[in-house]
């Protein structure tokens, strides 16, 4: 009973686990460029009472093993990278990526963060920046005297300025991707940083090596579906329960083993 116990007590901690990330998906419904993590299971160590094959004092070998298992463990949180919605904003430092790839942002310290949340701010002097004030890289500079920014798919940045009537290039917005995004880790803040899973970043300009293309004034809600979200949520607040009934029945088991010579 008590090996009961702690295989329906490790199926409580897994379902809470779950509940858990299913809880942070639902918070992000409406952060931009947010992606949706799927929680995975693995079953642990199994107590071989007797293994399939075995000989038999008859001479003939036991066709199915006796083996009993010791529950769950969570292994996984796997973010998933379906594109979200575009929605509209008219913002023309707005900026969506319809396809693969990420902005890439560069930290205080130097590094490079990535990012699918594409709602740029221009700095005092006129950078634009993410919400939390770091650079996109490659640097892309606005003059104080620009009247009007273009962003074409392929990534190439264009003002008109003031008193003047034909547009002038001023930088080429490039996006990474890669071979595993599973692999990248969660800082926070809507960025992700590269880990040895996720291998080293490709880098191109948008359209071209398998990268997505850019949409100016929009930009990619969260790919989190709210109906799929409760659905899960029912199905691991009923194995919750299952497990906290298997733990139930197991005391009783034990009350009535303990209560036999009364």
């Amino acid at each position: 009973m008590i090996k009961a116990m702690r295989t329906a007590a490790s199926g409580m901690i897994a379902q809470q686990t779950m509940v858990d990330n299913i809880a942070n998906n639902l918070a992000n419904v409406n952060t931009a460029g947010f992606k949706k993590s799927k929680i995975e299971f693995q079953d642990v160590l199994y107590q071989n009472v007797r293994k399939a094959g075995t000989a038999t004092a008859a001479g003939t070998k036991v066709p199915a093993e006796l083996s009993v298992g010791y529950g769950t463990r969570v292994v996984a949180s796997v973010r998933q990278f379906t594109e979200g919605d575009l929605t509209s904003t008219g913002n023309p430092l707005d900026l969506a990526i319809a396809g693969n790839g990420f902005f890439q942002i560069e930290h205080p310290d130097g590094s490079i963060a990535y990012t699918r949340d594409g709602a740029f701010k221009l700095s005092a002097e006129g950078r634009l920046v993410n919400s939390d004030g770091y650079y996109l890289t490659p640097d892309i500079t606005i003059p104080d005297d620009a009247i009007s920014i273009s962003v074409a798919g392929n990534g190439m940045v264009e003002i008109i300025q003031f008193g003047q009537d034909d547009a002038v290039q001023i930088g080429q917005i490039e996006l990474a991707r890669f071979i595993n995004p599973s692999g990248l880790s969660a800082m926070g803040r809507n960025l992700l940083k590269q880990t040895g899973a996720s291998g080293d970043p490709i880098i191109d300009i948008p359209t071209q090596s398998g990268m997505g293309q850019l949409d100016q004034g929009y930009l990619e809600m969260s790919n989190v579906k709210v109906v799929d979200e409760m659905v899960n949520m029912i199905i691991a607040q009923r194995a919750y329960e299952m497990n906290s009934k298997a733990i139930q029945t197991a005391e009783d088991m034990a009350a009535i083993a303990n209560n036999l010579k009364r």
